[in-house]
């Protein structure tokens, strides 16, 4: 899971400051004992009712100064910060749900929950859309979901190793996002997907054509495995797998 952190308000300038003698510590026992009572005095106002919040969002120790990133790949962390619209002068305290809604309508977002980290770190845990197949759109081949959304994914800085589907087919695009689940080294093989018709559905699978009905499930398109794997053992091979067939799988062989 990748993570970033930003700095919302970092500055290259710093002032020199004179000096001075250093300070006698305080005794260890003190400092516990301080720290302890700051912090059920937090708990304290934070049960309080909605003006507890307020009240310590007033408080400079709880000025935002750090923001974490967790599970962003595709996405630009600097895409998400601006998104955020957050900097120093605000409070940790601030209300959670609009900063969510800004970075979830990032189109690489499914889903983001933003968490406070005391005293100043805000928490923001993405889940992101991931692309199955590459798809044609204007003149060119674009990532997408398993919806047939487009995703902002660079090739360039990301290859990615999915498979080319001849259009943006819901069926064709749910049955791979179903493979990329459950059946990985299945969907792993898969180099083309195409419609034929209203009825049919076609992949190539390393040299293999696997023939389909729209609506074939994940587990039906198991089935080539113990066909193959029968063939396998008696020096054969398929050109062609058919799964059209009810409770049958079709091997025609070169």
């Amino acid at each position: 899971m990748a993570t970033a952190e930003f700095d919302p308000g970092e500055s290259s300038a710093r002032t020199a400051k004179p000096k001075t003698a250093p300070k006698a510590p305080r005794p260890t026992w003190l400092r516990w004992v301080r720290g302890v009572g700051f912090l059920v005095a937090v708990g304290i106002v934070v049960g309080a009712p909605w003006w507890g919040p307020q009240a310590l969002a007033r408080l400079d120790y709880f000025h935002a100064r750090r923001v974490v990133f967790e599970g962003v790949r595709y996405a630009r962390p600097t895409e998400l910060v601006a998104r955020l619209k957050v900097d120093t002068l605000q409070s940790v305290w601030q209300p959670l749900e609009p900063l969510a809604e800004r970075v979830g309508a990032h189109p690489m977002v499914a889903s983001v929950v933003v968490e406070r980290q005391l005293p100043g770190t805000l928490l923001i845990r993405v889940v992101e859309r991931e692309p199955v197949a590459y798809v044609p759109r204007r003149g060119r081949l674009e990532p997408a979901d398993g919806t047939g959304r487009p995703l902002p994914i660079d090739p360039v800085r990301y290859p990615l190793d999915v498979p080319v589907a001849a259009s943006a087919d819901s069926a064709l695009l749910h049955l791979l996002d179903g493979l990329r689940k459950d059946a990985p080294r299945l969907y792993a093989r898969v180099s083309h997907g195409e419609r034929a018709g209203t009825e049919e559905m076609r992949f190539n699978l390393g040299g293999v054509t696997v023939r389909t009905t729209p609506d074939v499930t994940v587990a039906r398109f198991r089935d080539i495995l113990p066909v193959e794997a029968d063939l396998a053992r008696n020096h054969l091979r398929a050109v062609e797998l058919d799964l059209r067939f009810r409770d049958q799988v079709i091997a025609r062989q070169p």
